[in-house]
């Protein structure tokens, strides 16, 4: 058979649906994968929903397909960060309406991700070996949004498999390859269920290939660590006025004296005393007149230079070397990208403008309680290669965060999942502290060995073990993921533009 008359098999067995049905379809699709993600965590159904978008794409024009990218987008992002409305109304003090309405741009932006690349892989690649160029397809627009934009890689598809057996991929590549592990089993189980039986060969290989990985690639570097995270449950609402700092300060210092004296390092979250580093000094200055005298603590703040500039940093009292300031901040959130553009549309919304300044993209770890820490503050632990770049020069990683903002919403379970496979692709122990939760302890292995209930004040206590030695993914980074998912695509392309070379042919000898 031909490739022509394989290009008509194809597309009789796909046949062809109506848009109204098609977008239905996607827009399941793209609910089910945030159910496969915390705090659902069904992660099977990472493929199935790759493999609905999947089917009889071929059988779409390129809008078609471009349309059900959007609607999966929709569906995806619709479900999946509804902790935005949460953010811009209960915390911004913005009306029910304008939030809704922000909140859908927002959506429908974040869905154009899936929508345009899913059209352009219509347009350059045909059906031969489209489970692969497909599956490529999908992590080039993850890496599309890792970084355009500013950057947004909440909800990619790896980050649903850490409790899955594809979970030991991630030391290898990264998140970015198992996504493309959980898309490619999403094609070719269509492929199979097509009656193209030789595809559960390599679908099984997937799968089969993980239990034959090391289950650890790095080794304990020293003693383990005796450490409390404290978790002080400040109301949001209130936590920037006069009463906030009062209880914030109350809370925090009649917590940490509370700890006990064999405790190694304590930690407070992101921003845990509400003020400017230098308006907390004296208190700064009593907390560590009070600390055992092995007892290191790190505290988020934020701090102002001399130059008026402002940064979210985390600094240390007792024997701690070295401070760490934000580099990767919240768009809108912690600064405004295109500030000269959209500063009037905030203020017509009367939204707050942020004005931080991001710190360096390379900086040193902390020495603290004789190991070494790399540090990743709130939003910047979701992004992979930061994290990675943080770990080959520590043996520890720590995040503090302030996950009060998506009130009581699924948004901190899937910050936690973040977190957990940051530790996992880098083998380290992660301490992960919040101001209301999820404060938790990871291990190694991406497991949470102890959590501190959310929305109540709670001290967690507990040990991690610093960790040396670098997996394959700290030392390179997504980079290989990102090839590898960029040749699978182009190999669609070239197949697609041999078989128009052959058509002409043809059509020349006729």
């Amino acid at each position: 058979m031909d490739v022509v008359d394989k290009d008509k098999e194809y597309t009789l067995f796909a046949g062809r649906s109506s848009p109204i049905v098609d977008c239905v379809v996607a827009l399941a699709a793209g609910v089910l994968t945030t159910l496969s993600a915390a705090p659902f965590s069904l992660w099977w159904l990472g493929p199935v929903a790759v493999a609905l978008v999947y089917w009889k794409i071929q059988s779409l024009t390129p809008a078609m397909a471009t349309l059900r990218g959007w609607c999966y987008g929709v569906g995806l992002f619709g479900s999946g960060t509804s902790w935005v409305f949460v953010a811009i109304h209960d915390f911004s003090g913005t009306g029910a309406l304008v939030a809704m309405l922000l909140t859908t741009l927002f959506v429908s932006v974040l869905a154009l991700f899936f929508a345009v690349p899913f059209g352009l892989y219509r347009r350059i690649t045909g059906p031969r070996f489209a489970f692969l160029s497909f599956a490529g397809m999908w992590v080039v627009s993850e890496w599309l949004r890792t970084w355009l934009l500013t950057g947004f890689p909440w909800l990619l598809l790896g980050t649903s498999q850490i409790d899955s057996p594809l979970a030991p991929w991630a030391p290898v590549g990264g998140v970015y390859l198992l996504s493309l592990m959980t898309a490619l089993t999403g094609t070719l189980g269509v492929e199979v269920l097509r009656r193209r039986w030789i595809f559960l060969v390599p679908m099984a290989a997937l799968w089969i290939v993980p239990f034959l990985l090391p289950v650890q690639w790095t080794t304990p570097a020293g003693k383990p660590i005796q450490v409390a995270l404290l978790q002080g449950n400040l109301d949001q609402r209130i936590k920037w006025t006069a009463q906030g700092q009062r209880e914030a300060i109350s809370i925090y210092t009649t917590m940490t004296r509370e700890q006990a004296r064999d405790i190694d390092l304590i930690v407070w979250p992101e921003a845990a005393l509400p003020m400017l580093e230098q308006e907390a000094q004296q208190i700064l200055e009593q907390v560590a007149s009070d600390l055992g005298p092995d007892t290191a603590l790190l505290t988020g703040i934020l701090q102002r230079d001399s130059e008026g500039r402002s940064y979210n940093s985390v600094i240390g009292l007792n024997d701690v070397q070295g401070e760490y300031q934000k580099a990767h901040l919240v768009p809108f959130g912690e600064y405004l990208p295109f500030q000269s553009l959209l500063a009037d549309t905030l203020a017509f919304f009367d939204l707050p403008t942020p004005r931080l300044t991001p710190g360096s993209d390379v900086q040193a770890p902390l020495h603290v309680a004789g190991t070494t820490i790399g540090n990743a503050i709130c939003y910047e632990i979701i992004f992979a290669d930061h994290v990675a770049q943080q770990a080959r020069n520590a043996e520890l990683l720590l995040t503090v965060s302030n996950d009060t903002w998506f009130g009581r919403s699924i948004g901190p379970h899937q910050h936690l999942q973040m977190a957990r496979l940051r530790a996992l692709e880098n083998g380290r122990h992660l301490l992960r502290a919040t101001s209301n939760g999820v404060t938790a302890i990871i291990d190694s292995q991406g497991h949470v060995t102890a959590r501190a209930p959310q929305f109540e004040q709670a001290s967690l206590t507990g040990e991690v073990t610093p960790m040396q030695g670098l997996t394959p993914f700290t030392r390179t980074g997504s980079g290989p993921a990102w090839i590898l998912a960029a040749l699978l695509t182009l190999l669609g392309l070239k197949l697609n533009l041999s078989r128009s070379k052959n058509d002409a042919l043809d059509e020349k000898g006729t």
